[in-house]
C-alpha cells in the first residue's frame, strides 16, 4: 500500500462547450485561475468518495456557474503537481443555464473557438483534451 503522501491525487472536470449565441459556431469554454495565473478546463479536486462524474459536474457548476450535460468520457490525464501524481478525468459536457460569478478561484472565463482555446491553453497535455471533445462531437 503506498502512504499518504505520495498516493495519486483524483480530480475531475469536463471540457465545457456551447454554440455560440451569435453564430451558432462551437464554443470552448476556458477558466482563468489568478492562484496559478493560468487558462484550463474547468476542474478540480474529488471529495473523499465523490463518484468522478458528480465531482467534475460540481467542479464546472463551482468554477464556471453552468450546470452541464455530460457526454462521452474524454482521456484521463496524469501528471506530477507539486512532486505527487494526479490523474483528471474528463468528460465532454454541453453548457446548459447559468451565468458566470468572479470568485477567489476562478476569476475570468471566455469562450473560444476550438482552434482560440487550443492556443490559450497554459498547459500543452489540456490541448490534446479540445481534439478529443471535436472527435466526440463528430466534428472532425
Amino acid at each position: 500500500m503506498s502512504s499518504p503522501g505520495n498516493s495519486t491525487v483524483q480530480a475531475a472536470g469536463c471540457v465545457l462547450w456551447r454554440r455560440s449565441p451569435f453564430d451558432g459556431e462551437l464554443e470552448v469554454c476556458l477558466v482563468h485561475r489568478p492562484k496559478y495565473d493560468d487558462w484550463s478546463h474547468p476542474k478540480g479536486k474529488l471529495k473523499r468518495d465523490e463518484d468522478p462524474l458528480a465531482g467534475a459536474l460540481r467542479e464546472v457548476a463551482e468554477e464556471t456557474g453552468y450546470e452541464a450535460r455530460t457526454g462521452a468520457p474524454l482521456p484521463t490525464v496524469r501528471y506530477l503537481a507539486n512532486g505527487r501524481p494526479k490523474q483528471v478525468h474528463y468528460w465532454a459536457a454541453e453548457a446548459m443555464a447559468g451565468t458566470f460569478t468572479p470568485n477567489t478561484e476562478v476569476d475570468r472565463i471566455l469562450w473560444l473557438s476550438p482552434a482560440a482555446a487550443r492556443n490559450r491553453l497554459t498547459q500543452p497535455r489540456d490541448r490534446t483534451l479540445v481534439d478529443s471533445l471535436l472527435v466526440s462531437l463528430h466534428l472532425t
